[in-house]
């Protein structure tokens, strides 16, 4: 089984990840109902003696792929951001891009006198 590390921590990244959704719609993290259901269930789900607890167990292996899929999300959504294309561009837009220039027509616009 892979080592899930403290639930402690995992518990802090979800609710990082929670107070930077809630910081993108402006409404305080505390206030959402995945918080209230997150810490309800971290405490309902808490060990308090040194037996083996199935249960609690797996309630950290599904909140640390939950962790992992908002994280993740959170990353695609800002290289999607960074990267997107912007549309259409001309072609001296294209050739700047990559440092070219290209040549000037003699007499102006086209080839016509």
């Amino acid at each position: 089984m892979v080592a899930l590390g403290p639930p402690a921590r995992t518990l802090r990244g979800l609710l990082r990840e929670l107070r930077a959704l809630g910081a993108a719609s402006g409404r305080p993290y505390r206030d959402a109902a995945a918080y209230r259901y997150l810490v309800a269930a971290f405490r309902a789900h808490r060990v308090t003696s040194e037996k083996l607890c199935r249960a609690q167990h797996e309630l950290h292996f599904q909140a640390v792929t939950y962790l992992c899929l908002l994280r993740s999300t959170r990353n695609h959504v800002t290289l999607h951001q960074e990267f997107h294309g912007k549309g259409e561009r001309s072609v001296e837009e294209s050739a700047g891009m990559v440092g070219l220039q290209l040549p000037q027509q003699p007499g102006g616009k086209g080839w016509e006198s």
